[in-house]
Protein backbone atom coordinates (compact mmCIF):
# COMPACT_ATOMS: atom_id res chain seq x y z
CA UNK A 1 0.00 0.00 0.00
CA UNK A 2 1.07 3.30 -0.76
CA UNK A 3 0.55 6.24 0.97
CA UNK A 4 -0.65 9.49 -1.41
CA UNK A 5 -1.45 10.89 -4.80
CA UNK A 6 2.35 11.37 -6.13
CA UNK A 7 3.18 7.62 -4.82
CA UNK A 8 -0.18 6.30 -7.04
CA UNK A 9 1.03 8.17 -10.24
CA UNK A 10 4.19 6.22 -9.84
CA UNK A 11 3.01 3.02 -9.56
CA UNK A 12 0.39 3.59 -12.26
CA UNK A 13 2.59 5.79 -14.51
CA UNK A 14 6.06 5.12 -13.84
CA UNK A 15 8.56 3.79 -16.61
CA UNK A 16 7.95 0.36 -14.97
CA UNK A 17 4.58 0.91 -13.65
CA UNK A 18 1.25 -0.64 -13.72
CA UNK A 19 -0.33 1.05 -16.57
CA UNK A 20 3.16 -0.33 -18.96
CA UNK A 21 1.75 -4.10 -18.41
CA UNK A 22 -1.77 -3.70 -19.05
CA UNK A 23 -3.86 -5.57 -21.11
CA UNK A 24 -7.11 -4.67 -22.79
CA UNK A 25 -10.04 -5.12 -20.65
CA UNK A 26 -8.57 -5.10 -17.07
CA UNK A 27 -9.47 -2.97 -14.05
CA UNK A 28 -7.57 -1.14 -12.07
CA UNK A 29 -8.25 -0.32 -8.26
CA UNK A 30 -7.29 2.46 -6.25
CA UNK A 31 -8.26 4.26 -2.56
CA UNK A 32 -7.82 7.15 -1.38
CA UNK A 33 -5.74 9.87 -3.50
CA UNK A 34 -7.22 13.36 -4.64
CA UNK A 35 -10.30 13.84 -6.41
CA UNK A 36 -9.41 15.46 -9.36
CA UNK A 37 -5.92 13.14 -10.27
CA UNK A 38 -8.30 10.12 -10.06
CA UNK A 39 -11.09 11.60 -12.59
CA UNK A 40 -7.19 12.07 -14.71
CA UNK A 41 -5.58 8.66 -13.91
CA UNK A 42 -9.24 7.27 -14.82
CA UNK A 43 -8.86 8.78 -17.96
CA UNK A 44 -5.35 7.62 -18.91
CA UNK A 45 -6.50 4.22 -18.07
CA UNK A 46 -9.43 4.20 -19.62
CA UNK A 47 -7.11 5.00 -23.10
CA UNK A 48 -5.37 1.95 -22.81
CA UNK A 49 -8.68 -0.20 -22.71
CA UNK A 50 -9.07 -0.75 -19.50
CA UNK A 51 -11.75 0.32 -16.62
CA UNK A 52 -10.75 2.08 -13.46
CA UNK A 53 -12.17 2.13 -9.75
CA UNK A 54 -11.76 4.81 -6.96
CA UNK A 55 -12.50 2.47 -3.78
CA UNK A 56 -11.63 4.60 -0.56
CA UNK A 57 -12.13 3.22 2.59
CA UNK A 58 -13.65 3.91 6.31
CA UNK A 59 -13.44 2.91 9.32
CA UNK A 60 -9.49 2.35 10.02
CA UNK A 61 -7.11 -0.70 11.29
CA UNK A 62 -10.16 -2.16 13.49
CA UNK A 63 -12.38 -2.10 10.73
CA UNK A 64 -9.37 -3.04 7.94
CA UNK A 65 -8.91 -6.45 10.67
CA UNK A 66 -11.78 -7.19 10.78
CA UNK A 67 -13.40 -6.89 7.68
CA UNK A 68 -16.15 -4.23 8.61
CA UNK A 69 -14.73 -1.55 6.19
CA UNK A 70 -17.15 0.69 4.75
CA UNK A 71 -16.34 1.07 0.74
CA UNK A 72 -17.05 3.86 -1.66
CA UNK A 73 -17.23 2.98 -4.97
CA UNK A 74 -17.28 5.06 -8.17
CA UNK A 75 -16.40 3.94 -11.93
CA UNK A 76 -18.52 2.15 -14.19
CA UNK A 77 -21.44 0.22 -12.70
CA UNK A 78 -19.99 -2.95 -15.31
CA UNK A 79 -16.30 -2.83 -13.05
CA UNK A 80 -18.65 -2.35 -9.70
CA UNK A 81 -20.14 -5.48 -10.15
CA UNK A 82 -17.46 -7.53 -11.50
CA UNK A 83 -15.36 -6.11 -8.41
CA UNK A 84 -18.09 -6.26 -5.62
CA UNK A 85 -17.05 -9.96 -4.28
CA UNK A 86 -13.58 -8.81 -3.62
CA UNK A 87 -15.15 -6.07 -1.53
CA UNK A 88 -17.17 -7.70 0.05
CA UNK A 89 -14.14 -9.54 0.97
CA UNK A 90 -12.90 -6.58 3.30
CA UNK A 91 -15.53 -4.97 4.11
CA UNK A 92 -19.81 -5.01 5.09
CA UNK A 93 -20.59 -1.62 3.54
CA UNK A 94 -20.17 -1.18 -0.07
CA UNK A 95 -21.76 1.50 -1.82
CA UNK A 96 -21.85 2.35 -5.42
CA UNK A 97 -22.21 5.93 -6.00
CA UNK A 98 -21.40 6.86 -9.57
CA UNK A 99 -18.73 7.90 -12.53
CA UNK A 100 -15.10 7.70 -11.12
CA UNK A 101 -14.26 10.32 -8.37
CA UNK A 102 -17.36 10.05 -6.56
CA UNK A 103 -16.04 7.49 -4.51
CA UNK A 104 -13.17 9.77 -3.38
CA UNK A 105 -15.85 12.71 -2.77
CA UNK A 106 -18.13 10.09 -0.74
CA UNK A 107 -14.62 9.37 1.55
CA UNK A 108 -13.37 13.31 1.72
CA UNK A 109 -17.21 13.94 2.60
CA UNK A 110 -16.72 11.24 5.21
CA UNK A 111 -13.47 12.23 6.87
CA UNK A 112 -14.83 16.13 6.91
CA UNK A 113 -18.26 15.11 8.75
CA UNK A 114 -16.01 13.26 11.09
CA UNK A 115 -13.55 16.09 11.78
CA UNK A 116 -16.17 18.89 12.58
CA UNK A 117 -17.83 16.24 15.07
CA UNK A 118 -14.86 15.26 16.86
CA UNK A 119 -13.64 19.13 17.07
CA UNK A 120 -17.62 20.00 18.30
CA UNK A 121 -17.17 17.23 21.32
CA UNK A 122 -13.69 18.04 22.04
CA UNK A 123 -14.94 21.99 22.62
CA UNK A 124 -17.81 21.00 24.15
CA UNK A 125 -15.97 18.61 26.86
CA UNK A 126 -13.23 21.29 27.03
CA UNK A 127 -15.77 23.88 28.14
CA UNK A 128 -17.64 21.59 30.43
CA UNK A 129 -14.28 20.62 32.39
CA UNK A 130 -13.45 24.15 32.63
CA UNK A 131 -16.85 25.31 33.93
CA UNK A 132 -16.36 22.57 36.60
CA UNK A 133 -19.11 19.90 35.33
CA UNK A 134 -17.45 16.50 35.20
CA UNK A 135 -16.95 15.99 31.50
CA UNK A 136 -18.03 12.39 31.75
CA UNK A 137 -20.88 12.85 33.43
CA UNK A 138 -21.70 15.59 30.86
CA UNK A 139 -20.68 13.51 28.26
CA UNK A 140 -23.20 10.25 29.25
CA UNK A 141 -26.02 12.79 29.89
CA UNK A 142 -25.72 14.29 26.12
CA UNK A 143 -25.67 10.48 24.81
CA UNK A 144 -29.64 10.44 25.99
CA UNK A 145 -30.76 14.30 23.95
CA UNK A 146 -30.32 15.08 20.22
CA UNK A 147 -26.50 15.96 20.64
CA UNK A 148 -26.40 11.87 20.69
CA UNK A 149 -23.35 10.19 18.39
CA UNK A 150 -21.06 7.68 17.34
CA UNK A 151 -18.41 10.26 17.91
CA UNK A 152 -19.71 11.76 21.61
CA UNK A 153 -20.12 8.32 22.64
CA UNK A 154 -16.83 6.65 21.42
CA UNK A 155 -14.27 9.66 20.78
CA UNK A 156 -15.86 11.27 24.02
CA UNK A 157 -15.30 8.72 26.10
CA UNK A 158 -11.31 8.53 24.75
CA UNK A 159 -11.48 12.01 25.57
CA UNK A 160 -12.21 12.01 29.14
CA UNK A 161 -10.47 8.22 29.73
CA UNK A 162 -7.17 9.69 27.58
CA UNK A 163 -7.17 6.65 25.49
CA UNK A 164 -5.07 8.46 22.87
CA UNK A 165 -3.78 4.93 21.47
CA UNK A 166 -3.95 4.41 18.13
CA UNK A 167 -6.81 4.17 16.00
CA UNK A 168 -7.38 5.64 13.19
CA UNK A 169 -4.11 7.99 13.62
CA UNK A 170 -3.93 11.53 13.18
CA UNK A 171 -1.56 11.46 10.42
CA UNK A 172 -4.07 10.05 8.38
CA UNK A 173 -6.92 12.50 9.22
CA UNK A 174 -4.35 14.95 8.08
CA UNK A 175 -3.69 13.46 4.81
CA UNK A 176 -7.68 13.45 4.13
CA UNK A 177 -8.39 16.69 4.91
CA UNK A 178 -5.51 17.57 2.80
CA UNK A 179 -7.19 15.93 -0.04
CA UNK A 180 -9.99 17.59 0.74
CA UNK A 181 -8.67 20.97 0.64
CA UNK A 182 -6.27 20.61 -2.03
CA UNK A 183 -9.62 20.30 -3.82
CA UNK A 184 -11.51 22.69 -2.64
CA UNK A 185 -9.01 25.33 -3.59
CA UNK A 186 -8.98 24.01 -7.32
CA UNK A 187 -12.85 23.76 -7.71
CA UNK A 188 -13.28 27.54 -5.86
CA UNK A 189 -14.80 26.69 -2.60
CA UNK A 190 -14.28 27.86 0.93
CA UNK A 191 -14.14 25.06 3.63
CA UNK A 192 -13.18 27.25 6.80
CA UNK A 193 -14.20 24.43 9.48
CA UNK A 194 -12.48 21.99 7.78
CA UNK A 195 -9.39 24.50 7.54
CA UNK A 196 -9.82 24.71 11.45
CA UNK A 197 -9.70 21.25 11.95
CA UNK A 198 -6.45 20.52 9.95
CA UNK A 199 -5.19 22.95 11.76
CA UNK A 200 -5.94 21.84 15.04
CA UNK A 201 -4.57 18.26 13.65
CA UNK A 202 -1.18 20.03 13.11
CA UNK A 203 -0.62 21.47 16.52
CA UNK A 204 -1.37 17.61 17.41
CA UNK A 205 1.44 16.41 15.18
CA UNK A 206 3.56 19.28 16.25
CA UNK A 207 3.62 18.18 19.52
CA UNK A 208 4.24 15.14 18.67
CA UNK A 209 0.47 13.68 18.21
CA UNK A 210 1.01 12.04 14.34
CA UNK A 211 0.33 8.67 15.64
CA UNK A 212 -2.22 9.72 18.50
CA UNK A 213 -5.65 8.45 17.30
CA UNK A 214 -7.84 11.33 15.83
CA UNK A 215 -10.46 11.90 19.01
CA UNK A 216 -6.90 13.24 20.83
CA UNK A 217 -7.80 16.10 18.46
CA UNK A 218 -8.84 17.43 21.70
CA UNK A 219 -5.06 18.17 22.81
CA UNK A 220 -4.72 20.78 21.02
CA UNK A 221 -7.67 22.61 22.05
CA UNK A 222 -6.12 21.77 25.70
CA UNK A 223 -2.74 23.37 24.66
CA UNK A 224 -4.34 26.53 23.26
CA UNK A 225 -6.48 26.98 26.68
CA UNK A 226 -4.00 26.03 28.98
CA UNK A 227 -6.19 23.58 30.03
CA UNK A 228 -7.01 19.35 30.15
CA UNK A 229 -10.72 17.87 29.88
CA UNK A 230 -9.42 15.29 32.84
CA UNK A 231 -6.47 14.05 34.47
CA UNK A 232 -4.11 11.19 32.96
CA UNK A 233 -4.77 7.97 34.45
CA UNK A 234 -2.37 7.01 37.19
CA UNK A 235 -0.50 4.44 35.56
CA UNK A 236 0.23 7.14 32.65
CA UNK A 237 1.17 9.41 35.08
CA UNK A 238 3.53 6.71 36.71
CA UNK A 239 5.37 5.89 33.55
Amino acid sequence: MVPDTPDVNAVLFADDGVAKGLEKDKLVIVSSINLLDTQKFAKKINALGCDYLDAPVSGGEVGARDATLTIMIGGSEKSFALAKPLFELMGKNISYIGDNGTGQTCKVANQIIVALNIEAVAETLLFAARSGADPERVRKALMGGFAASRILELHGERMTKRTFNPGFRIELHQKDLNLALDGTRKMGLALPYTASAQQLFSVCAANGGKAWDHSALVRALEIMSNFQVAEEPQQAKAA
